[in-house]
C-alpha cells in the first residue's frame, strides 16, 4: 500500500461522524425548500463551485419542485492541499447569465474567498441577482470576505469531508459529513 493510501485509509477510520445521512439529508430538505421559495418563479440558473458544489447543487436540484438550469464554474484555492492559496480559475460558467437570477452552490463557506470570487464573477457576466447556498457554514473567529445567502449545516473550526468536500481529493462522494481526527 503506497504511503497516501495508507494516510487516506487512516485518515477515515479516525474520522468523527459530524453529520449523519438523516441529518444531511434533512438540511438539504430545508435548504430546498427556503430556497424554493424565493426562487420558484425566477427560472433560476445554479451554477455549481467544482468541484465540491457538484454535490449540494444535485442533491438540491433532485428537491426543486421548479424549473432551473445548472451550469458550472471551476475556481479552486486547494487543489489537493489542506490549506487554500489564492483562487484558481479554470472555467467560467458556460450558460448566458445575462438577466438571469443566479445561485451559486458550493460545499462550504470556510472564508469565503472561492465564493465570492465566483458571485463576482457572476455579477461581471450580467446576472440580474446572484444568491448563494452551501451545505456548510464553517465557525471561526478569522475573518471571512464571503457570505452565503442559504446554509444548511454548521461546524467548528476543523477539518471536515464528505458531501462534496474533500480530504486530498478523497471522500466527496459520502453521504455523511466527517471531522479529521486530532493528531
Amino acid at each position: 500500500m503506497s504511503e497516501l493510501a495508507a494516510e487516506i485509509a487512516e485518515v477515515r477510520a479516525r474520522a468523527q461522524c459530524v453529520y449523519t445521512r438523516a441529518q444531511v439529508d434533512a438540511a438539504f430538505d430545508r435548504l430546498a425548500a427556503e430556497i424554493g421559495a424565493t426562487l420558484s418563479g425566477s427560472n433560476p440558473l445554479l451554477v455549481a463551485v467544482l468541484v465540491g458544489g457538484m454535490y449540494p447543487a444535485v442533491q438540491l436540484g433532485m428537491r426543486f419542485g421548479f424549473p432551473y438550469q445548472l451550469d458550472y464554474a471551476h475556481a479552486t484555492r486547494y487543489r489537493g492541499q489542506l490549506s487554500g492559496g489564492a483562487v484558481q480559475w479554470r472555467s467560467e460558467p458556460h450558460l448566458p447569465l445575462a438577466g438571469r437570477v443566479v445561485l451559486v452552490v458550493d460545499d462550504i463557506l470556510d472564508e469565503g474567498f472561492t465564493l465570492a470570487q465566483v458571485m463576482q464573477e457572476c455579477a461581471r457576466l450580467g446576472a440580474a441577482q446572484v444568491l448563494s447556498a452551501v451545505l456548510v457554514r464553517k465557525i471561526h473567529a478569522r475573518p471571512t470576505i464571503g457570505h452565503a445567502d442559504y446554509y444548511g449545516l454548521e461546524v467548528g473550526d476543523r477539518y471536515v469531508f464528505g458531501c462534496g468536500m474533500d480530504y486530498k481529493e478523497y471522500f466527496r462522494g459520502l453521504p455523511e459529513i466527517y471531522a479529521v481526527a486530532p493528531p
